[in-house]
Formats: structure tokens, sequence, C-alpha cells
């Protein structure tokens, strides 16, 4: 089970919840809140993106190789499968 992975996995549910709330109206609010950069805030919160399938094979440690953090930061092609 990669642990960076999950961890960020919840971090951007927990962040898309906050905001999905009210409790924070922006991102820059929320990112100045945690202490981090807005555009580091934005590329995480792309993680609540993926299909379920994706995140439950991450949190039962059954991803494919590919599946790194660094990896799903970048943007995600236009034509993803």
């Amino acid at each position: 089970m990669d642990n960076t992975l999950v961890k960020a996995l919840a971090r951007a549910f927990r962040w898309k919840r906050m905001l999905d709330t009210g409790e924070f109206a922006t991102i820059g609010e929320l990112a100045k809140r945690e202490g981090i950069a807005p555009s580091y805030l934005t590329r995480v919160l792309r993680l609540t993106l993926l299909a379920p399938e994706i995140v439950e094979a991450i949190l039962h440690g059954k991803q494919g190789p590919e599946a790194k953090l660094a990896r799903l930061l970048e943007p995600f092609p236009v034509e993803w499968g």
C-alpha cells in the first residue's frame, strides 16, 4: 500500500468536503488555513475526480505501478481511458 498516496486521497476528499459544505468559500482561503500553496491544493483536489474503481484500488493497495502520487498530480490527459 502506498501510504503517501492514501494520505493524499484522504486530504483531497476532506478538502473537497470543506469546500462543498461552505466551511471555506475559496481554495485560496483553505490553502491559507492549511499552510500550503493554492496550486498544490488544486492539484491534490483533482484526485477526487479519479474513478471510484481507481480510488478503491489505491485504498486496497492494488493500484498499478503507474499510480504514483507525483504522476497523479500531473494534469490529466484530455482523453484518458
